[in-house]
């Protein structure tokens, strides 16, 4: 298919990927009743821990979003209810966390699956986003690797964005959108001034399977353990 040109446009035509995200992203705004939560998560500890981790080996790509997807698969398996699939007349919860991490190649966007992450170390799952990354980029992700998943990671901090809200990919019930790092001053309670680190991150649920609650557990959780990464993790 050929680009059209008139003197006012340039017509595009859609490629396959594109249709298909159309068709999904219009279903699921259709069919699923959104909310959403925000929350800010100060990431001081998370970012020191990261810095630990390279020091110890410097040959290792390791970027936030890898111990995000950590903290999120342990999150999960703490709140189980939110780590779930839609299936029509029943609910199916998941023992482990896939997770499905969003990522923007030519003409679209996929969301490959880093499978059983609550039982990776944080090293570990950045060698399997990698892969994934890489494949994706060459279309050669096979089908097993992108379809399922039971929860879902969208990062568009490293574009400067500060919140946004995602769309759920069925039949998940649940996706975080996570925004920028931007240091804060803050006032203590002693009444002096600090400065630390905040992502606001934002959680989109299936209100037909995630109430509020849930939901805001499912984030206490997830605060728990960006704050309180072990080092068993690495």
């Amino acid at each position: 298919m050929n680009n059209r040109m008139t003197a006012e446009f340039q017509a595009i035509p859609l490629t396959p990927m594109r249709r298909v995200i159309a068709a999904r992203m219009t279903e699921a705004k259709q069919a699923i009743p959104h909310f959403r939560l925000s929350t800010d998560m100060e990431i001081d500890r998370l970012i020191e821990r990261r810095r630990r981790l390279l020091a110890d080996r410097p040959v290792v790509k390791l970027t936030l979003n890898d111990l995000i997807i950590k903290a999120c698969a342990t999150a999960l398996v703490r709140e189980p209810a939110v780590n779930i699939q839609w299936a029509d007349n029943e609910i199916h919860q998941y023992v482990t966390a896939d997770i499905s991490v969003v990522i923007s190649v030519a003409g679209g966007l996929l969301t490959p699956i880093v499978r059983q992450a609550n039982l990776k170390s944080v090293l570990e799952i950045a060698e399997d986003v990698r892969s994934l990354a890489a494949r994706a980029q060459a279309g050669t992700l096979k089908m097993n690797e992108i379809v399922g998943g039971s929860f879902s990671i969208s990062n568009l901090g490293m574009y400067g964005v500060d919140q946004f809200d995602a769309i759920i990919n069925p039949p998940q019930c649940a996706i975080l959108a996570v925004g920028a790092a931007r240091p804060r001053i803050l006032l203590t309670p002693e009444r002096d001034t600090r400065t630390a680190t905040f992502m606001t991150m934002t959680l989109s649920c299936d209100h037909r399977a995630i109430d509020g609650v849930t939901g805001a557990r499912f984030l206490a959780a997830l605060r728990h353990e960006l704050e309180n990464m072990e080092s068993t993790q690495e």
